[in-house]
This record gives structure tokens, C-alpha cells and sequence, in this order.
């Protein structure tokens, strides 16, 4: 993947948890299926039509190889926002009707799964949110030991948003097994990069995205995995169409979908060389980070290769991103809450400090990434710790 920076200014990306450059590579398997192969998967009446059908098909299979599922349990989605509210949202019915309306989470979830909870309540779901531990890890006994009979989910992220801190989703899944209770894990931030973890066999229900991978925005998916022949009893959203098992109605966007095949399946390829590249990256940032003296929010134990968050002592973080905007694109946070100023409900959750959680910053890179002038990066954030 070649790393993206303005040609003009010379800025470099830091976001990819927000989203990541589109794969070179990807990018003309896109196009290919924009303008040359242009059929509709649902078209069996012509050529184009077999061909658009037969390369969904070969993604389904790209991703299954990466989730080890079957090719049949992956349902496309337009990302990890709409599979997540699939997901739960979706079982409200079977929970309805079984009586099971406990659902277990955590306070550090992405908004995409905490607002359908928060409308589960409404409709009279009693929903536990299990706090992290001040390293941004949430014990996995403390969300085992509240499961009940009447438990219908467990919804936990695989990978933290803000912070990279790769959360117990196998030590989850192990304790599931045996029960009716449903798991679901939003991988928003884990997909591509976490191999072993999302092929637990106890998982049933898992939300992706492939613009966290290098595929274009707009396209994600939602594995569905069976537990003998039964699937997870989900009730679709929308209507019309019959489109991915009844499940999520509409054309399928066979470009993207292709797309998302490829980059899930250069993720696993690549997997080693990429894990060595992100780290050497990340300790080429720490060690340029030591003389500020950062706090680093999130256990670096149990941080993700691709992410650090920090805060350094005296520095506001919207003073440093103004500070820093000509050399480096960084974010405080996730983007899809940044138009609100609200402060990181994940930090927050941690047990952080509001001084601490105002100077919050947020730095996540690609595999191949370039780097900043890091003297100057570095030289900044002093001066505006001595103000």
C-alpha cells in the first residue's frame, strides 16, 4: 500500500483508525468492476450478470478464508455502523419472544453499538455496560460473571477506537460456549489487522468495515455463523428485495464488494510483514515521544501495533492539532463523534482526568507508512507544553 500525504504541503496521514488510504491495488480492482465488468450480481439472464455474481462469490469466500466461516455466512453491509445495529437491533425479536432481554456490553463501545442499545432500553432490554480497568482493558471475568439465563447477548469491541487496546474476546467467546447467549463482536478496528481472534468459533455475529483496511468506504459486512445448521435468529432492518439472505434488501454494490474481496485478502497474505512494519513504527514514535513525557492512555501491554494515544502534560490536544496541521494529520478521537466536542466517553470510562482526557491525541498509521519530520513534531509539542 503506498501512504498517502498532501502533494502540496507535504502533510502526512496519521488517522487510519478513521479511515485508511484506499489500497493502490484495490483501487483498480474497483474501477475495474466500475467500468468494465458493470453487471448486477442479481442479473442471471447475461454474462455480465454471471460475471458480477461469480466475483461477490470470490469475496465472500477472501473474506470467509480471513474469518475461517463458510462463504455463506458473510451478509454485505455499507460497513460496521449498519451490521452493528443488525446485529442488535435484529435480535430484538427472538429476545422478545424467548423472553431473554438481558444484553451485556461495555462502556467503551463505539457509538454504533452503544445508540441500538440504548433504543433495546426503550423497548424494555435491561442492558449492563461493564467498565474498563485505567489501562482501557475490560476484565473478561467482570463481563462473564454478570451472564444469566435470560442473557440474549454479549456485545464487545475486538479493538478499542481511540485508544488500540485489543479487548478479551476469546476469553468471552470460551466462557459462551455451552449457552444460548448470542456474541457479538464489532471488529471495526480489528478486521484485517487480528487474525486468530475473529476466527473464535464462538463467535456469532461480527460487524466490519472495509475502509479500515484499505478498500473503499461504503462497504463493510456482518458474519452470521452458524451454530450447527441454525443461524443467528436475525430480523432485517429493511425491506425489499431479498438481497443477502432476506437480510439486508438492495443491489449489491459490486465494485466495493470486490474491493473489500481484495484487501481482506491481502490482509492475510501480508499479515507478518504488516504486524513488523506497524511496530517498528510505533517504536520509532515512542522513543521520539519519551523526552515529553506522555501519558499514554490505554495499557501499551495490550495496544494494537497501528495506534497510540497519549497525552503530554500541558498540552491541550485542539492547540496541538492546530499546532501540528501543516506536517501531520492526527485526530483526539473517533471521527464519528468529533463534530460533537464532547469529551472521550472511552477515556472518560477509564477513569482518565478531564485535564488528561482535554490533551488526549491520537496517532494511527498504515503498514507502510511515512513518517513526519519527528524532530519538528516533537519540537512543537514542547513549546506548547512550556506555555
Amino acid at each position: 500500500m503506498q501512504e498517502i500525504s498532501d502533494t502540496t504541503t507535504g502533510i502526512i496521514y496519521l488517522d487510519h483508525n478513521a479511515t485508511t488510504p484506499v489500497d493502490p491495488r484495490v483501487a483498480d480492482e474497483v474501477v475495474k468492476f466500475m467500468l468494465l465488468e458493470y453487471g448486477n450480481a442479481g442479473s442471471r439472464t447475461h454474462t455480465f450478470g454471471q460475471m458480477a455474481k461469480d466475483r461477490v462469490q470470490r469475496a465472500r469466500t477472501e473474506i470467509a478464508e480471513l474469518l475461517a466461516c463458510d462463504p455463506a455466512e458473510v451478509i454485505f453491509t455499507s460497513g460496521a455502523t449498519e451490521s452493528n445495529n443488525l446485529a442488535t437491533l435484529g435480535l430484538a425479536a427472538h429476545g422478545e419472544a424467548t423472553g431473554r432481554k438481558h444484553i451485556v456490553s461495555t462502556l467503551i463501545e463505539h457509538k454504533a453499538v452503544l445508540e441500538p442499545l440504548a433504543e433495546l432500553e426503550k423497548k424494555g432490554f435491561e442492558v449492563e455496560l461493564v467498565a474498563p480497568d485505567p489501562g482501557g482493558w475490560v476484565d473478561p471475568d467482570d463481563a462473564i460473571r454478570r451472564l444469566r439465563p435470560d442473557t440474549l447477548l454479549v456485545s464487545m469491541m475486538a479493538v478499542n477506537n481511540e485508544t488500540g487496546v485489543i479487548q478479551p474476546i476469546e476469553q468471552v467467546a470460551d466462557a459462551l460456549r455451552g449457552t444460548d447467549t448470542f456474541f457479538h463482536v464489532d471488529a471495526a478496528q480489528a478486521y484485517g489487522k487480528l487474525i486468530e481472534p475473529l476466527r473464535h468459533e464462538r463467535v456469532d455475529l461480527l460487524s466490519f468495515s472495509g475502509h479500515k483496511i484499505g478498500a473503499p468506504k461504503g462497504i463493510g459486512g456482518l458474519l452470521t455463523r452458524r451454530r450447527g445448521y441454525k443461524r443467528p435468529p436475525l430480523t432485517p432492518l429493511m425491506y425489499g428485495g431479498g438481497q443477502e439472505r432476506g437480510l439486508r434488501p438492495g443491489t449489491l454494490p459490486v465494485a466495493l464488494i470486490a474491493g473489500l474481496g481484495l484487501a481482506s485478502s491481502l490482509a492475510v497474505k501480508e499479515s507478518s510483514e504488516r504486524h513488523a512494519r506497524a511496530r517498528e513504527t510505533r517504536d520509532l514514535l515512542l522513543k521520539a515521544l519519551t523526552p515529553l513525557n506522555p501519558q499514554f492512555n490505554g495499557d501499551l501491554d495490550r495496544t494494537i501495533d497501528s495506534t497510540l494515544n497519549f497525552s503530554i502534560p500541558g498540552v491541550d490536544s485542539e492547540a496541538a492539532i492546530v499546532a501540528l496541521k501543516d506536517i501531520v494529520a492526527i485526530s483526539n478521537g473517533s471521527a464519528c463523534t468529533a463534530q460533537t466536542y464532547e469529551p472521550s466517553h472511552v477515556l472518560l470510562a477509564s477513569g482518565i482526568g478531564d485535564e488528561r482526557v482535554a490533551g488526549a491525541l491520537r496517532l494511527s498509521w498504515g503498514y507502510d507508512q511515512i513518517l513526519p519530520d519527528i524532530d519538528e513534531l516533537v519540537s512543537r509539542l514542547r513549546s506548547l507544553s512550556s506555555n
